[in-house]
């Protein structure tokens, strides 16, 4: 029973966290996690270079 649980919880976690990409990507977020990327602007404080 106790891993039943653990695994709608786990199910839930991820189930909301894709929702939430999905929706921040539809209203045109860059980086889900940036502050900034919601700004005017449009430039992102993430330094995408460093990470290739």
């Amino acid at each position: 029973m106790e891993n039943l649980v653990v695994a709608i919880v786990i199910l839930a976690i991820v189930a909301v966290s894709v929702t939430k990409i999905v929706i921040e990507k539809k209203r045109g977020a860059k980086c889900i996690g940036c502050p900034v990327s919601k700004s005017s602007g449009g430039c992102c404080c993430c330094d995408h270079s460093a990470n290739e």
